[in-house]
């Protein structure tokens, strides 16, 4: 069975993120329309789009029969208007991070998906990535014991920073902490209580640019940590258990391809640069080091798992649960000022 799908956009999102995936899946899924607002006649020449009917009427997506799948590619504050329109047209949505603005919107789409039988979904493509992975794959393996903490990063040095005044939705928490924030969820599940420390550091007049949570589960604590001002990098990934620690130093390569141009059928496509180093106690206490494979990311895996659970039956590969507890701990960040302490209902 193959899904004819449609995207809602096509700027940088759909074209190095989506679509280099999705049309290499054409015993899947065929990509049938394009809408945006704005056309690229030049792009839309090339020849990864043809066969491709790119328009600038919605109706076109909304109004075929024959398309079951709809991606959204658009500005965060298009969300829950877009996706609301798709659900009531009879149309299964993935929807681009963040999911929506506020908790309320993402509850109003999952109980107008139920209503409707359809599925509604967020792209959490990072929860492909090698090196989130590799922590699974430690986590899962039981080496390391009870875990005690993780510590992740996304960072990058960028220090100029132009106006670009904005709400909250537009700030690095809500762009990048949402995918921080779902791995650490689909790992540990809804934490008790989360502090937040979220800034503007480098231009005031714009939304934040770094940000610090730790979550807190019991005894397992998960730190994540953004800034756009570290020359030097962290590791990705520090992951420390009762019995040893786990050290991945860098970050998945897709996406360092997929801005240079490389395509994903290409050989060595997302290839890792490094593994990371397992250290651990075995059963009669000695001190093993192992260098951890998980092999390459793929985020093409997010429509692996929605055409299973379109055409086969299986669960969501995001539950509406995690979605849920991912979303609240997003909002609740800007219900009051920053340091805080915020304990989850």
């Amino acid at each position: 069975m193959k899904i004819n799908c449609a995207f809602v956009g096509f700027g940088k999102s759909a074209t190095r993120y989506h679509l280099p995936y999705v049309l290499q899946r054409r015993d899947t899924f065929q990509v049938k329309t394009i809408f945006d607002i704005t056309r690229h006649p030049d792009i839309e020449k090339e020849e990864a789009y043809q066969g491709i009917r790119f328009t600038s009427d919605l109706n076109d997506i909304l109004l075929d029969d024959s398309i079951t799948l709809v991606t959204l590619c658009t500005p965060p504050q298009t969300h829950f208007d877009y996706a609301k329109l798709c659900l009531e047209h009879g149309k299964n949505v993935i929807v681009e991070k963040p999911f929506t603005r506020t908790l309320a919107e993402a509850q109003s789409l999952f109980a107008l998906a139920a209503e409707k039988g359809l599925t509604v979904t967020p792209y959490q493509n990072r929860r492909f990535d090698s090196c989130f992975l590799a922590v699974e794959k430690v986590i899962s393996s039981g080496v390391l014991g009870n875990i005690v903490e993780l510590e992740s990063h996304f960072d990058y040095f960028r220090p100029d920073a132009f106006d670009a005044p904005a709400d909250y939705t537009h700030g690095a928490f809500y762009g990048l902490g949402v995918h921080l924030v779902d791995q650490v969820v689909s790992l540990f599940g809804r934490p008790e209580c989360v502090h937040y420390d979220i800034r503007s550091v480098r231009n005031k007049n714009n939304p934040d640019d770094t940000f610090e949570l730790q979550l807190y589960y019991g005894e397992t604590k998960a730190i994540i940590k953004c800034s756009h001002l570290v020359m030097q990098p962290y590791p990705k990934f520090i992951l420390h258990g009762e019995k040893g620690s786990f050290i991945k130093q860098n970050i998945d390569q897709q996406e360092t391809c997929l801005k240079a141009g490389k395509l994903p059928e290409t050989s060595d496509f997302g290839q890792e640069t490094e593994y990371g180093v397992l250290k651990y106690l075995d059963a009669q206490g000695k001190a093993l080091t192992e260098r951890v494979d998980a092999g390459n990311g793929d985020y093409g895996r997010v429509y692996d798992a929605v055409y299973a659970t379109l055409c086969q039956g299986a669960p969501p590969y995001v539950s509406v649960a995690d979605v849920m507890t991912t979303m609240e701990i997003l909002h609740r960040a800007f219900e009051q000022p920053t340091p805080a302490l915020v304990r989850l209902s």
